[in-house]
């Protein structure tokens, strides 16, 4: 195998799909970058899989001779990332020894290879669920409740997001037993074929790990200026592809829990705050509050202010005052700040509503702009009066 190519491309191209080769390997090919070149379409194709995640990218370049071989990830990433920039770089494969030359207009590296065909081959959907999706909804949905899934590998299911498509619109809802988001995104792009399909009332139900969805939102980053973007589902596996690119993982198996249940019909109490005021405020409180707790407490009472406050022992406290449209009895709640501003960040809309009953029941903020699109549960912190 002999290929030549722009050092830009290939150092991008490695630092995609590295993100896909196991840190751990449990055998020494999974510690190395799969490529392929085809003389005859002139395409150069790199592939890391971890047997988790996969991720597969392929980019234009000079293939003298077909081939492939296994490069280890680590050297590789750093011996073309040093070379210089947008200059041509060489890779030839000797077939005899498995050894890659490396060559640049500075200088040049050997490398001792493993033979592909030890290489595990990743994961391809023939059958099951296929869909066409938005990639500009599917990011939002993403982006809205990525933040507040649990990192705790002992919690499983809720170590990823809960995606579920349906006729016009996408949901997504994630939760760490502490909070919930759940996302509403209208997406009348996606079309779909469905065969054998396991999912509940006919909709589409997967739950995607963060740790591929970090990577999947780079993908669909990435591609959100084209039309579609193709899934397929079956048997525990989803797979993505764009035009060059490739990203399969398994999905979390199980039923995701019913989160509709968790969120209280109806509320006594129901604030409207500036967004961007409460963000700002809650910054501000927070640089005392994460000095111990991380609590915060909002104080209602006669006027027109919500007191915010943080109260950090031996160390000091903080008290600031912003505008509130309230009517109501007096009351205060407390809550995790880096909840609440995680939440918040996410909500684009003017003005947020937060909606509660009592100080030790879940309360709930909304956009008001289109209440229905994100929803965010948090339960409040109880403090010792």
């Amino acid at each position: 195998m002999e290929i030549i190519c722009n050092q830009n491309e290939l150092n991008n191209s490695i630092q995609l799909v590295s993100k896909a080769v196991a840190s751990r390997p449990t055998h020494p090919i999974l510690a190395n970058i799969l490529l392929t070149a085809d003389e005859g379409t002139n395409k150069i194709s790199l592939t890391g899989f971890d047997l988790n995640l996969g991720i597969q990218t392929s980019f234009d370049g000079t293939v003298k001779n077909s081939g492939a071989i296994t490069i280890p990830s680590k050297l590789l990433s750093e011996i073309v990332n040093k070379l210089p920039n947008e200059t041509p770089v060489s890779l030839e494969a000797e077939e005899s020894s498995d050894n890659i030359l490396i060559k640049s207009d500075r200088g040049s590296f050997t490398l001792k290879g493993i033979p592909s065909d030890e290489y595990p081959n990743l994961p391809f959907v023939e059958s099951g669920t296929s869909l066409n999706i938005d990639p500009t909804s599917f990011l939002k949905a993403l982006k809205s409740t990525i933040f507040a899934s649990s990192n705790d590998d002992s919690k499983q299911l809720l170590t990823g997001v809960n995606f579920t498509f349906k006729t016009n619109h996408l949901e997504s809802a994630s939760t760490d037993g502490h909070r919930l988001a759940v996302a509403l995104i209208g997406n009348e792009k996606y079309t779909e074929n469905k065969e054998n399909s396991s999912s509940n009332d006919g909709n589409l139900s997967v739950t995607i790990p963060t740790r591929s969805l970090r990577e999947i939102e780079k993908l669909v980053s990435l591609r959100s200026s084209e039309n579609s973007i193709k899934l397929f589902y079956d048997k525990g596996q989803v797979v993505f592809i764009s035009s060059n690119q490739i990203i399969t993982t398994r999905t979390l198996e199980g039923n995701y829990p019913n989160y509709s249940q968790l969120i209280p019909d109806t509320f006594s109490k129901i604030l409207n705050f500036n967004t961007k005021k409460l963000i700002d405020a809650l910054e501000r409180i927070a640089v005392l509050a994460d000095q111990q707790s991380s609590v915060v407490k909002i104080k209602l009472d006669d006027t027109d202010l919500a007191s915010i406050s943080a109260d950090a022992q031996d160390i000091g406290n903080a008290n600031e005052s912003i505008p509130v449209s309230y009517s109501g009895e007096n009351f205060d709640i407390a809550f995790n700040v880096r909840y609440l501003l995680e939440g918040l960040k996410v909500i684009s809309s003017e003005n947020v509503i937060l909606k509660c009953n009592i100080s030790t029941t879940p309360a709930v903020f909304v956009p008001e702009d289109n209440l229905n699109s994100f929803t965010y549960l948090v339960m409040p912190v109880q403090v010792r009066s």
